[in-house]
């Protein structure tokens, strides 16, 4: 199965205060927080306990970037894809236990 979802994370994010000031990029854990929420639209379910099996961050996304998450399932683990137009921006793999 294969989900896709798109998102802008507008720049009065309160993330962007800290992160970093002059010149703001949208945190990691903002873009993991991405990957489980669409996730979780996929599934059309809160995700149970899940694990990052892996996670690479390839570029910086600034404020008010489209972004386009996509989902390949594989079993119990969950590859993401967040792309900003055809860059991938971030990839990895969701683990997620049965419900």
């Amino acid at each position: 199965m294969i989900h896709e979802s798109s998102v802008r994370i507008p720049a009065d994010h309160p993330s962007f205060a800290g992160h970093f000031p002059g010149r703001p990029i949208v945190p990691g854990v903002v873009l993991l927080g991405l990957a489980t929420r669409a996730l979780a639209d996929a599934l059309g379910r809160q995700v149970p306990p899940c694990g990052i099996a892996s996670a690479k961050f390839l570029r910086p996304v600034g404020p008010d970037t489209e972004l386009r998450i996509r989902l390949t399932e594989s079993g119990t683990n969950w590859r993401f894809d967040i792309l900003a137009g055809d860059d991938c921006v971030a990839t990895g793999v969701l683990r997620v236990d049965p419900a």
